[in-house]
């Protein structure tokens, strides 16, 4: 095997490995900044509900207090309001998802689902913990969820407490099975909002290829420049010294004298052969005598 060849396969394994490495470094860095990404983004949409919610508790309800009083409108609650809201975004975007997940709820499509209730039944269990993250396969691909629980307050025992006491025109609405017998301070639900990681997979997915790009040709560049530089400075001087060699090894003494360019290690061994044969020259001409 020659030495180009040995050369070249040992950089071609170092370069294998160096280039496995860096592409598991990029893509853990790619792929974290893509949950990062996602995860920012269900924080904004669940700071958006909180906002919505405070707003319409703030601003709306004061304004519909009296006519709430002779009629229940729905649109004053800031938990409708906020689920409204983004039923309206699901128009556009039917991959994301905000819900205020509740065991009992009053509004039958609040229920929650079986993963949804594993969560308000983590945040029961566990007070201390304010808001739960994780990953879930949906129809449409896989979902960053976030949640943060409900926790019931003194307002909400005025509809919820009991049938008896909660707003006629409420009960007539909903009826009396559902939605009532919470009590203060009790977990009984917890916001959900859901987003897809299509998107930031793909931008991921993306900029990996671009980077295996770069890197592929970068290797390439390195190995043609490599090659093209071992053959220029060490390997046709050495086969050039090398016919030489095997000249005067034959008896010519009239063969080329050995290449004198190169670089400083190829001329000092340049300088020893022309030495050598300056020598052999000598001593054939003295044996010639």
């Amino acid at each position: 095997m020659s030495l180009l060849v040995r050369i070249n396969v040992v950089l071609g394994i170092v370069s294998i490995g160096a280039g496995v490495l860096a592409a598991y470094c990029c893509w853990t860095i790619l792929e974290g900044n893509a949950r990062r990404e996602v995860l920012a983004e269900a924080g904004l949409m669940m700071d958006s509900a909180v906002a919505v919610r405070s707003y319409t508790a703030n601003e709306i309800l004061p304004l519909l207090e009296q006519q709430m009083r002779d009629s229940f409108l729905p649109q004053g609650i800031p938990f409708y309001a906020a689920t409204q809201n983004f039923l309206k975004l699901r128009e556009r975007h039917p991959q994301y998802m905000y819900k205020e997940a509740t065991l009992n709820p009053t509004n039958p499509r609040d229920r929650a689902a079986d993963w949804e209730a594993d969560i308000i039944q983590r945040f029961r269990n566990d007070p201390a913990v304010s808001e739960a993250v994780g990953e879930r396969d949906t129809p449409m691909g896989k979902s960053l969820y976030l949640a943060r629980p409900i926790s019931i307050s003194a307002e909400c025992m005025q509809c919820h407490g009991s049938a008896a006491t909660a707003p006629a025109s409420m009960v007539a609405r909903y009826g009396r099975d559902n939605g009532f017998g919470w009590q203060p301070h009790e977990i009984v639900g917890a916001q959900v909002v859901s987003v897809p990681f299509a998107n930031a997979t793909a931008n991921a997915e993306r900029a990996y290829r671009a980077f295996l790009i770069a890197q592929a040709a970068t290797f390439a560049a390195i190995f043609i420049a490599l090659n093209v530089l071992l053959y220029a400075l060490l390997v046709r001087p050495v086969r050039r010294i090398a016919q030489t060699a095997e000249r005067l090894s034959m008896g010519d003494m009239a063969a080329a004298e050995f290449p004198r360019n190169g670089p400083t290690e190829m001329a000092s061994l340049v300088r020893s052969f022309n030495r050598m044969r300056t020598s052999l020259d000598k001593a054939m001409r003295l044996l010639e005598r």
